[in-house]
């Protein structure tokens, strides 16, 4: 079938088919652990990528603008169309071989024993209690070499919003994060220079094509093959080299058919191949996230240690997480505000610059929908709820850099000026800003193919599987019920292990199925 493990198809000129026992959409965090675990169990697999095939060496030499031009979907410009008193959420998800993983800071979080409450109790999957979920995240967790950021690799960035939570009595705790051998780039976000982030692309998929799994880059499925109701396959075509655009044509027939295109794809897959469940799309979280930025008088160089590497749940029951980060420094200049010599002013303070971040706990007020192009349409409400957290995260972060001997702190609301005051936030509490002034970003969606017991309340089975057609799974992030406050890389793999497991100890129903 192959003379290389990994095809790329924009170099492929004849149309292409194939046969295999399960065809798996997508190549991160779901679909690299699924390949890893069916090809182990025995069975033929083919992986399809719609993005490119490039190894670390290759993604880790790039600029972080061509890396986003490469390796992120819509080159780093997907956004949430705003509805009502929301702000513009820009995106990122990852398009290439390793997927979103390639692109992640590498923090790694178990799913919160009160939000697996919830689901085991309340939404009655009792399989996914912290006891029964605790051997696939443990699994995981050996897979991907997570490890405890040692305070040594603390940037000096982050040094000073820890000094400053301390005076405020805000504790900060060390992250774990899946790396091996991490020099401090401070670039996860483009693909590690170092090859040090165990992403699925070196962690799982080198195991899953040792045992024979088929990788297809470049390949951009375009429907399901349903007969009979099930799943038989997938077509679809190959991108062009010049142009982008869908070209080649392939088809692969399989026993089994995993969808795991994350959590603003796979509701479009499910679209165009004919389910119809009024959850398709809907419930979608993004876990708004926000930055503040502070001044000081002396050098930080934020750029010298690990990209993330502490953290506050002091304020978790508020629905507010706090996370450091450090972007690359040609990314955080370009989001400076002002313009002309203000803006030349502010960039020119990025050695002293110093960064934190934060995040809220949103409840489903996103939807995904076919759209015109090739992308979806995904809109977003944000609920008053949770415009209040995240001014109140905001407020936090500058009382912080403040403690921390700010003499200056940059807000995420467009159109403001750098404040000198700490009184001048208090000033914001008395005229809050319109929370669509919030400058937003997002890097977990989920939930948008939701798990349940029931076809009325949901897309899949407790098992990955459609309600709606069988031999038709799917494992990534939009299975996920609600939000569940933390980085969602790990619970994504852990609750894909799951599943995959189950395919590989039901697979001779599933084959009978299929014959």
């Amino acid at each position: 079938m192959r003379a290389e493990p990994v095809t790329r198809g924009r170099e492929v000129t004849a149309p292409f088919s194939a046969k295999c026992d399960v065809v798996i959409i997508g190549s991160g965090a779901g679909g690299a652990v699924v390949a890893r675990e069916l090809s182990l169990a025995g069975h033929s697999v083919i992986v399809l990528e719609e993005g490119g095939y490039y190894t670390p060496a290759e993604y880790g030499a790039m600029t972080p603008s061509n890396s986003l031009r490469r390796l992120a979907r819509e080159a780093g410009f997907a956004a949430a169309v705003a509805v009502g008193e929301t702000p513009f959420i820009s995106l990122m998800s990852g398009k290439c071989v390793g997927g979103s993983s390639v692109l992640t800071g590498g923090v790694c979080f178990r799913i919160p024993d009160p939000v697996l409450h919830e689901w085991s109790t309340e939404l009655g999957l009792t399989d996914l209690s912290p006891e029964k979920l605790d051997p696939y995240f443990s699994e995981v967790e050996r897979a991907i070499q997570v490890e405890t950021v040692p305070e040594t690799m603390r940037s000096r960035s982050t040094e000073l919003f820890v000094e400053g939570a301390d005076k405020l009595g805000i504790k900060m705790k060390s992250l774990r994060r899946n790396t091996h051998g991490c020099k401090g780039a401070s670039r996860c976000n483009f693909g590690c220079p170092n090859g040090a982030k165990m992403s699925v692309d070196i962690s799982y998929l080198p195991d899953a094509l040792a045992n024979g799994t088929h990788i297809l880059a470049d390949a951009l499925v375009q429907k399901i093959e349903i007969l009979g109701g099930r799943a038989t396959g997938v077509f679809g075509k190959f991108l062009d080299q010049v142009t982008g655009e869908p070209k080649v044509p392939f088809y692969v027939r399989a026993k089994a058919v995993v969808v795991s295109c994350g959590s603003l794809h796979t509701p479009v897959l499910l679209r165009k191949s004919g389910l119809d469940s009024r959850h398709i799309g809907r419930h979608l979280t993004l876990h708004p996230a926000f930055r503040v930025c502070g001044i000081f008088d002396e050098y930080v160089g934020g750029w010298d240690g690990a990209l993330q590497s502490v953290y506050s749940d002091d304020f978790q029951s508020e629905g507010i997480t706090l996370v450091s980060a450090y972007s690359a420094a040609s990314i955080l200049a370009a989001g400076f505000p002002g313009s002309g010599k203000e803006h030349y002013r502010i960039a020119a303070e990025l050695p002293r610059l110093g960064v934190f971040g934060g995040m809220i706990h949103d409840e489903g007020m996103g939807q995904v929908r076919r759209w015109i192009s090739r992308e979806p349409l995904i809109s977003y409400r944000m609920h008053e709820r949770d415009a209040h957290r995240m001014f109140k995260g905001i407020q936090i972060l500058g009382k912080m850099a403040f403690a921390a001997g700010a003499r200056e702190v940059l807000l995420p609301l467009f159109g403001s000026e750098p404040i000198a005051r700490e009184s001048d936030l208090d000033a914001l509490t008395e005229r809050p800003p319109s929370v669509r002034r919030f400058e937003c970003m997002s890097f977990h969606p989920l939930g948008s193919a939701k798990m349940s017991i029931t076809s009325e309340q949901g897309v899949v089975k407790p098992s990955g599987e459609t309600w709606a057609v069988d031999n038709l799974f799917v494992a990534d992030g939009s299975v996920l019920p609600t939000s569940i406050h933390v980085n969602s890389q790990l619970p994504v793999m852990a609750m894909s292990l799951r599943i995959a497991k189950q395919i590989a100890a039901d697979f001779s129903r599933i084959s009978r199925r299929a014959a």
